[in-house]
């Protein structure tokens, strides 16, 4: 079977004289991922930053919602102090100075993060769903307590599920240009095992949680549209908060983690096949590297859902201000 080297080279072949037929050209990336991950550190760090203060020093009463926006914000915050070392390894064509120990960490917390942000948010989806849609069953799931221990389920499943990740990650010296690579899937030998340890795990903690996070919010628009749900003052209020955390939520899966997996199934699928179309291997190829910083997108829009749907950091503040005032007027009286 055909795979692709670390200078991006797709090879054959099994032992030491390789041939060579494709030759994949992604000088691009060195310039995109540096980049794009620069502009995602700085603008998603001081998000989540300003979100974890908001969530743990404004917000005095938290709801299960509020419980698993802090876990999501714990996710996105340790990703993204893993992209100082990606954006150096990149900036530096492919050469990682920082040991294989490091390798397998900085790539286990990519996919942590990235499946960490997925289950979270279809569990903030789902909270929602049975908020708007069931508000007496409710009652009995949403509950702070009930939270902490889906909160503490969800880690449990992600550290499990990702373990493989730090078997997988390995650096090897790459010889055309005396590199030392930090593979983003794994060295050729594991790459079957690879390829269908990815997909059970992109079953499991994609494609399942996306049609949950489709047919909630399919269910909620039908219930937001009903005109029999807005004879209460407080039920427009509740509805457009609502509708944000909608479309924040599939925003971020449409853009961040769909195009990612459906482009990196696409480019697996090719390089297993081993077709014998360099056009089809490097467009894929290509495209694939191009989704890969809209995977790190997500890690800034997860902090809007909290600013955008959230009403208690807000209150906060202008209970704060109030109380100013306050103190203010009985100064001058």
């Amino acid at each position: 079977m055909a795979m692709f080297n670390s200078t991006g080279i797709l090879e054959t072949g099994t032992n030491d004289s390789q041939v060579y037929r494709c030759t994949l050209k992604e000088q691009f990336k060195y310039i995109l991922l540096p980049v794009s991950y620069t502009l995602v550190f700085v603008f998603g760090l001081g998000l989540n930053i300003t979100a974890m203060y908001i969530i743990l020093f404004r917000t005095k009463h938290w709801k299960p919602s509020t419980i698993y926006m802090i876990n999501l914000n714990v996710c996105d915050t340790l990703y993204i102090l893993t992209l100082p070392f990606l954006i150096y390894y990149y900036a530096d064509k492919n050469d990682w100075p920082f040991g294989e120990l490091m390798c397998k960490l900085i790539r286990f917390l990519f996919y942590t993060n990235l499946y960490g942000s997925i289950l979270f948010l279809s569990c903030i989806s789902l909270h929602r769903f049975l908020g708007i849609c069931h508000p007496m069953r409710s009652l009995y799931w949403m509950n702070r307590r009930r939270a902490r221990m889906i909160s503490v389920g969800i880690w449990l499943i992600i550290l499990i599920l990702q373990a493989p990740i730090l078997y997988f990650s390995r650096m090897r010296h790459n010889y055309n240009n005396n590199n030392l690579v930090c593979h983003d899937t794994t060295i050729k030998e594991l790459f079957n095992d690879y390829i269908v340890y990815s997909t059970v795990v992109m079953f499991l903690l994609f494609v399942l949680p996306f049609c949950v996070v489709l047919v909630c919010s399919g269910l909620m628009v039908k219930k937001l549209l009903d005109p029999g749900d807005l004879r209460e003052p407080m039920s427009q209020r509740s509805k457009q908060k609502s509708v944000k955390m909608i479309v924040i939520v599939l925003l971020a899966f449409m853009v961040c983690f769909l195009p990612f997996h459906v482009n990196r199934s696409i480019c697996y699928t090719f390089r297993y096949l081993d077709k014998h179309d360099c056009n089809l291997l490097l467009l894929s190829n290509n495209i694939y590297k191009v989704s890969r910083p809209l995977a790190s997108l997500n890690s800034c829009i997860d902090p809007i859902l909290y600013f955008m749907a959230g009403q208690s950091f807000r209150n906060s503040f202008n209970k704060k201000s109030t109380r100013k005032s306050d103190r203010t007027l009985l100064t001058l009286q």
